[in-house]
């Protein structure tokens, strides 16, 4: 599914039980954190069973569903497929498990930054534990997996089981939480629910303030050269190129050369260790119809012409206004730009992108009356500024650094086309 995802919601099915499915043929859509796809058949098969319903959310690396192949048993033995094939079995047997506790489990989410059995969430329910102490507990299961043997020695003696919970279990999926954010609702408002994505965003968000030092510094740019430049280039790009030539590609061919004078920036913090990227991908954020976010990925960004830049950025972002975008595409960004000037906003800081260390925010252009110094003295001209803001992780990135790699862009937008 790409870096860094670690769980993806089952969103439709496309294939029925007992249906016979060709390889590549397309068996579910899934959606990650900001794009939808949908999974091909490896095989061709039968499919006999599939292992979760629609608006569940799994873990990466979890078996979904099985498919009969010509050569194989209808009913694979469990040591060949998933641990939750052998939780189902045993919630069948549990006797002490009611009828009311299983259909619970399709009409309420019981979300946990754990991944854990059906079985656990079962008995979590009924022992009236919270999200909030389930969460807590240490599985002994693989990949750290909550198991039956695990909750049940937290609930009979001292909890021995608990590790110090990271702050991220403070999300807007934590039921806790929005008790303690309950608004008193008047006449006349209107309750609209967060959409999958808005819930996804901000669980993101929150969790990047908790876990970078977010510092912003911000510079003024002389742009009278980049827009004279863009001027001229760019009915050229559209009558030569068919493509649209935007301040946005210009931002993104400059903040490379500046990122390879500055490596300390494109990189990721990983414990007590600094990762240093060798490659330059870039993020750009990007507005939705539907008015959420999105950041496509432009890869190895240091390695390609203006050209190559335009062409690659304006695919990636007329595919994500479309929801055609693979889940690679949303991945392994070591930096991000998000432009404001579009909405007319001068400046603003922004959160960072995890796992990344900056992120740059570029405000609208905009004119101002300025002091031009030069040999015969001060003199005031009119010209178009632009204030850009970057936000970098304290952690890793001091002042010092951040305020040089704004500089070294400034030199670069303000000394553009020579």
């Amino acid at each position: 599914m790409g870096e860094g995802i670690i769980e993806a919601t089952i969103t439709r099915w496309l294939k029925n039980e007992g249906e016979m499915i060709s390889v590549d043929d397309s068996i579910v859509e899934v959606a990650t954190d900001k794009v939808d796809t949908e999974i091909p058949s490896p095989v061709e098969g039968k499919l006999i069973r599939r292992l979760f319903s629609e608006g569940d959310v799994v873990a990466v690396d979890t078996v979904i569903a099985i498919l009969e192949v010509e050569g194989t048993s209808a009913e694979p033995q469990t040591s060949e497929i998933s641990p939750e094939l052998v939780v189902e079995k045993e919630v069948k047997q549990e006797e002490f498990i009611p009828e009311e506790a299983v259909e619970e489990k399709a009409e309420e989410k019981f979300e946990t930054i754990n991944f854990v059995s059906p079985l656990v969430k079962n008995i979590a329910r009924i022992e009236n534990i919270s999200m909030h102490d389930l969460n807590s507990i240490q599985g002994s299961g693989a990949g750290g997996r909550v198991t039956k043997v695990d909750i049940e020695a937290f609930l009979s003696g001292p909890k021995t089981t608990l590790k110090n919970v990271p702050s991220v279990v403070a999300s807007v999926s934590n039921p806790e939480v929005s008790k303690v954010s309950e608004v008193k609702k008047e006449d006349g408002d209107t309750v609209v629910p967060m959409s999958r994505i808005r819930k996804l965003i901000a669980e993101h968000m929150v969790s990047s303030v908790k876990t970078s030092a977010h510092v912003t510094s911000i510079i003024d740019v002389n742009m009278s050269k980049v827009v004279q430049w863009r001027e001229k280039q760019k009915i050229e790009f559209l009558k030569n190129e068919n493509e649209k030539l935007t301040y946005t590609h210009i931002f993104i061919e400059l903040v490379a050369k500046a990122l390879k004078d500055f490596p300390g920036i494109n990189a990721s913090v990983q414990g007590d260790s600094i990762v240093l990227k060798k490659n330059i991908n870039i993020g750009v954020a990007t507005v939705l119809p539907d008015g959420n976010l999105i950041v496509p990925v432009a890869k190895n960004v240091d390695q390609k012409s203006l050209l190559g830049i335009v062409k690659d950025v304006n695919s990636l972002v007329s595919r994500a206004r479309q929801s055609q975008l693979l889940p690679d595409e949303i991945q392994g960004g070591t930096f991000t730009i998000t432009n404001l000037g579009s909405f007319d906003t001068i400046i603003g800081t922004p959160i960072i992108n995890q796992p990344q260390v900056a992120i740059l925010a570029v405000g609208a252009i905009k004119k101002q009356v300025v002091v031009v110094e030069s040999e015969m003295g001060d003199s005031i001209a009119i010209a178009p500024f632009m204030l850009m803001g970057l936000t970098y992780d304290h952690r890793v990135v001091d002042g010092a650094m951040g305020g040089l790699f704004l500089k070294r862009l400034k030199e670069l937008l303000e000394n553009y086309g020579e």
